[in-house]
């Protein structure tokens, strides 16, 4: 983001001191006003090709000779916000552009998505809303998130919840995450339980903790480390990172909800709005 946002800065200012030193014949004794105005036209005409709201209504100025560069530069640096404002329209592109391609993935991921034979589900399975969760063992923002998930599993018995495991973060996330693949094919044990008790550990979470959490509800934890690196275990976990990338979710937490992905911790009262439009107009966000 920071590279494009730094190619999009220099690309407006060439933009400001070409197009306008070729609009009109040069004129002499222009006023530091009307370089300013020809600087803040080029500006609102850039980011409307990032933001259709942004008004390009401003009177157009006449072009001046002489050192144009220099005013630009004094102008945009006298104005710092404006900067801003160019970074925030880029952003909200990157955004839109990603949701999109996004919508598309999701409607051709239907199966590894809702019918993996390891992914784990909680609440109603046979709920009415799906919603689908990538997190890592290491991520504070899925530490915050699980309690959210947990209160909407208390107050609306017909949501159903799929975990991913997706561990990106450590080396001991990926060896939580194999214990963990194990701990929820076993039928005998509570998941959710297992889930809480790593969450709630001190500290980094590794192999160490997963097992200690296992052990604690009656698994062997020599078998589950013999077994951790096996090739279905292996398979599991990289199921999950195939479906990612072509989500483009390259962080902890995400949502899936319908066709909209929610990137971070969005808390409780987003995720009921959601819920509320899936039941709505099958939707995530209804038009």
């Amino acid at each position: 983001m920071q590279a494009r946002t730094i190619m999009f800065l220099s690309g407006l200012f060439a933009v400001v001191i070409i197009t306008f030193a070729l609009l009109q014949q040069p004129q002499q004794g222009i006023s530091r006003a009307d370089v300013e105005a020809m600087i803040d036209i080029a500006i609102e005409e850039k980011l409307a090709s990032f933001d259709p709201t942004a008004s390009t209504n401003t009177a157009r100025a006449p072009a001046v000779d002489g050192d144009f560069g220099s005013a630009v530069e004094n102008h945009l640096m006298s104005n710092p916000q404006i900067l801003q404002r160019m970074a925030n329209a880029l952003q909200a592109q990157s955004e839109l552009q990603q949701n999109q391609r996004a919508k598309t993935a999701l409607a051709a991921l239907k199966a590894p998505l809702y019918d993996d034979p390891d992914h784990v589900v909680l609440g109603n399975p046979e709920g009415d809303v799906t919603i689908v969760e990538f997190f890592d063992y290491n991520c504070g923002f899925c530490r915050k998130a699980l309690a959210d998930v947990i209160q909407l599993l208390d107050e609306d018995k017909n949501v159903r919840v799929i975990l991913k495991e997706f561990p990106i973060l450590s080396q001991g996330s990926v060896d939580a995450a194999r214990i963990a693949v194990q701990v929820a094919r076993d039928s005998n044990i509570d998941y959710m339980e297992f889930h809480t008790r790593v969450f709630s550990s001190r500290g980094q979470i590794n192999k160490d903790t997963a097992l200690q959490a296992a052990a604690s509800l009656g698994m062997n934890p020599i078998e589950l480390e013999l077994q951790m690196n096996s090739k279905s275990v292996s398979d599991a976990i990289a199921r999950t990172h195939q479906i990612a990338e072509a989500l483009d979710i390259t962080s902890t937490p995400n949502f899936i909800l319908g066709d909209e992905i929610l990137r971070g911790a969005v808390g409780v009262d987003e995720m009921r709005a959601k819920i509320k439009n899936m039941r709505d107009c099958g939707k995530a966000t209804c038009s």
